[in-house]
């Protein structure tokens, strides 16, 4: 279920300050869905707080958990001559709290169901809102949610869109149960797919099926973690460069999954991975292409570090990477 912010609902996560701006105090809302027509705001923040499909893919629970703090610190960004937050509208979020509580894993049927039901649900809503003419930036939640994002950008675009994935693993897990691991491989073999790229996967964490899979497959394309960092036989400038040559051409989605990043508190933290800087740079160099057409963050988990102190860190650096999404869209 879509549960839509009221502006005074927005209020309660700003904190004001006498002499300043923040992006909450600016920020539109709406009603209804339908009204989306009706508002000037160019940019929509839709949340889908859910570790379903993580807890499918035998992941670390908490992906559901990153919302929340990345709102709040978001809100409380300031306006200023850089973002403008009357460009922005805070829709909402999609409500499976009730099921996310009592779902832990082992019933695959029911989970299959489920992810299937939030899959339906999300594309609805990005459908609606890129025939409107608007641009999602949507916040997970697990990275199953690549399937309805992909499927609501082509079906609002009325046509096979590309897509571009920084994450330590490609999600083309084999077309079976639902879940986090499998949401591009569902929406390439249902088309709403046509190029897919895959920046900095890790190599001790791609089968090989899924590699002889990509080797086969000429509309989809690579490039290692280990190449990029660690034997450095290719620069991340230029492979970001090879990457949006790749895609361009057609209407393209931005998947970051932050469990790419180095000590980051995902759903599959890792020891070794990307600065947060370079994930920003990823986001800013492809948001400046015009054919750039959602931005998903995927995968943050403050829950998995027990420490009140990553809220706030997950939400101030999601934060980050929207701004930076929105102000290179304006570049």
């Amino acid at each position: 279920m879509l549960r839509i912010f009221s502006k005074t609902e927005i209020q309660e996560f700003v904190s004001p300050r006498e002499g300043e701006t923040k992006l909450g105090e600016m920020v539109q809302t709406i009603s209804s869905i339908d009204d989306l027509n009706n508002t000037s705001a160019s940019y929509v923040i839709l949340g889908v707080p859910e570790d379903i499909g993580v807890k499918m893919n035998y992941g670390n629970r908490g992906a559901q958990t990153a919302f929340t703090p990345t709102l709040k610190s978001f809100l409380n960004t300031q306006q200023n001559q850089f973002i403008d937050g009357k460009d922005i509208l805070i829709l909402g979020y999609l409500d499976y709290a009730e099921e996310v509580a009592k779902f832990d894993g082992s019933d695959r049927e029911k989970g299959d169901y489920l992810v299937k039901a939030i899959d339906k649900k999300l594309s609805e809503v990005i459908k609606i809102i890129v025939a409107s003419g608007k641009t999602p930036i949507i916040i997970g939640g697990g990275h199953n949610n690549a399937y309805g994002n992909l499927k609501g950008l082509s079906e609002g675009k009325n046509q096979p869109i590309n897509v571009i994935n920084l994450d330590a693993h490609t999600d083309l897990r084999r077309l079976e149960e639902r879940h986090s691991g499998n949401g591009f491989s569902y929406a390439i073999e249902h088309t709403y797919v046509d190029k897919y790229f895959m920046f900095g996967l890790h190599e001790n964490y791609t089968p090989q099926y899924i590699f002889d899979e990509i080797h086969s497959n000429i509309n989809i394309d690579y490039n290692l973690y280990e190449e990029l960092e660690v034997y450095k036989t290719a620069s991340f400038e230029n492979e970001l460069q090879r990457a949006e040559n790749f895609i361009q051409e057609k209407p393209f989605g931005i998947e970051v999954d932050l469990d790419c990043i180095q000590h980051f508190p995902s759903s599959a933290m890792t020891p070794s991975g990307f600065q947060p800087q370079q994930a920003r740079r990823f986001v800013y160099c492809l948001g400046k292409n015009n054919n750039a057409s959602y931005l998903h963050i995927c995968e943050g988990a403050p829950a998995v570090m027990k420490d009140v102190i990553a809220n706030g860190q997950v939400g101030k650096f999601i934060s980050y990477l929207i701004s930076d999404f929105i102000k290179a869209k304006n570049a």
